[in-house]
């Protein structure tokens, strides 16, 4: 019996040879003697079944650090996943270890062909992700044997030849290399790798060795380690230099496009502050009403940037009880607290519309105030808010004084002069006597009061206990109802309220401000 392996080998030849003749017969019985025997075989298309051309393979490149970046690479459909790998680690300096290929959504094995998975014509796609060295445990032996292994492969390559040679019976075989014509492997004195240059930096994220005055990897766009200098005595070839050529003159054009962008748009922030309306710059619906308006048709509130149709908001501004104007934008969880300004509402209204909204507010103004007072001239509209210790008002409209204390206006008169004159006409005269009526109504009331020294009735406008007599200068106790100093005047205790003279304030009432 020969060698079992031998036997093995002469059935697995045949078998090729019956398969690519079409000998069905021989095919299987080959099969079942191989399979009989066990026999560990691997069946697998020649280079010739594989369409003839070179193709694009785009592939999209991904390290640990999630940095993506796209090479193209010129391959054969008919190269394994195993040879891929080898092209990348020749060209890219990726070890076969530390690559994990993803084509057509799936896991590929090493021996499995591109054509196999569909990877067919110029522009097919793989993803590369680069796995790190620790996650691989590749060690720098594992690297330098690996780059012996390639340089290994390329020189038995070159040593057979690339040429088929034609037998006398017209079969075409490969070229026999005798023992004598290549030393064996094991024996070749292979020299020392190209170990890389040592100007440069390397990558962070992919352990690409960039050129030293690259900002960021080639590969993954990682930046350059922030402690690395550049070499004073690089220089750069021909083909960084236009890179950095290039770079600087990218940046000469994005700063001058964004000075560009920064002028126009100050121009036409200019533009709009010059009007008293934010036109919109798209088209939008108008919450309100719901009508679709056309770039340029609706407003944009400058405080808040919600746009509205002019009608909604003329409508919101006339319908106002507000002197401040709301802005009209709500819906089921926000309402806007934004107002409209007055330029804004001044723009959407006519004039008469515009003096109306200004009267409104005059006079919700007036009337929301504690200490406002109306000037008493017949169809007057002036209006003021005084202090606690000022007891005549000027009316800037129509020009008269008027008296806080006696609310009136009683020209070249005093307060005693003019309530004198006051009881007088009151006999005759039906104003004057209603206005005499409600002066004794307000003292009764307790509004008012009389002056204990020269009996005219006086009126607290507001704040403290403390008043004193625009006629005869007296210091009045407001919640007494008498002086608040003795017979010698200010200072003196032994009249008066004599509030907390002895600790006790003057009156139950009493705020304790006098």
């Amino acid at each position: 019996m020969g060698d079992p392996t031998t036997k093995a080998e002469e059935l697995a030849l045949k078998l090729a040879k019956a398969i690519e003749l079409g000998d069905k017969k021989t095919s299987i019985e080959c099969a079942e003697h191989l399979a009989e025997v066990y026999a560990q075989v691997t069946v697998q298309l020649k280079h010739e079944a594989y369409p003839k051309q070179d193709i694009r393979l785009r592939v999209s490149v991904e390290d640990a650090g999630s940095l993506t970046a796209p090479i193209t690479l010129k391959v054969s459909p008919d190269m394994t996943v195993s040879t891929l790998k080898d092209l990348v680690f020749k060209e890219y300096n990726f070890h076969p270890s530390v690559q994990q290929w993803v084509i057509g959504q799936r896991l590929p094995h090493d021996q499995e062909t591109l054509h196999y998975h569909g990877i067919r014509r110029d522009g097919d796609t793989a993803f590369l992700y680069i796995r790190s060295a620790k996650q691989a445990k590749l060690t720098p032996g594992h690297l330098e044997k690996a780059q012996r292994q390639i340089f290994l492969e390329e020189v038995i390559l070159e040593a057979r030849g690339t040429g088929d040679v034609v037998e006398d019976d017209g079969e075409t075989k490969q070229p026999v290399i005798q023992q004598e014509e290549v030393e064996p492997a094991s024996r070749i004195q292979l020299p020392d790798p190209p170990k890389p240059p040592e100007e440069g930096w390397e990558c962070p994220s992919c352990t690409f060795i960039n050129k030293p005055t690259r900002p960021g990897c080639m590969i993954c766009a990682t930046e350059r380690p922030e402690g690395y200098v550049v070499p004073d005595i690089y220089k750069p070839d021909e083909e960084e230099l236009q890179r950095m050529l290039n770079e600087e003159l990218a940046v000469m054009q994005y700063e001058q496009e964004k000075e560009i962008r920064r002028q126009l748009n100050y121009e036409r922030l200019l533009q709009l502050d010059g009007q008293s309306l934010v036109p919109t710059d798209e088209a939008v619906d108008c919450p309100v009403c719901y009508t679709t308006l056309e770039p340029g048709e609706g407003v944009t509130l400058r405080e808040c940037l919600h746009c509205f149709c002019k009608d909604c908001l003329k409508g919101t501004v006339l319908n106002s009880l507000e002197p401040e104007v709301p802005c009209p934008y709500m819906d089921d969880n926000y309402s806007c607290p934004g107002k409209l300004l007055e330029r804004e509402i001044k723009a959407l209204l006519s004039p008469a519309e515009y003096q109306r909204f200004l009267d409104i507010g005059v006079s919700l103004a007036e009337t929301r105030s504690m200490n406002s007072y109306h000037c008493k001239t017949t169809d007057c509209r002036g209006w003021c808010i005084y202090e606690d210790d000022v007891n005549e008002f000027l009316c800037p409209l129509c020009e008269l004084t008027n008296c806080l204390l006696c609310k009136a206006i009683h020209t070249n008169m005093n307060c005693k002069e003019y309530q004198d004159d006051l009881k007088l006409r009151a006999e005759n005269d039906e104003a004057a006597k209603k206005t005499t009526e409600a002066l004794a109504e307000m003292v009764q009331q307790g509004v008012a009061m009389l002056c204990p020294q020269c009996q005219i009735i006086i009126q607290k406008k507001d704040g403290c206990d403390w008043l004193k007599c625009a006629v005869c200068h007296t210091e009045i106790c407001w919640v007494t109802k008498g002086p608040r100093w003795g017979p010698k005047g200010s200072g003196d205790t032994s009249g008066g309220c004599k509030c907390r003279l002895n600790g006790p304030p003057c009156h139950p009432n009493c705020q304790n401000c006098h």
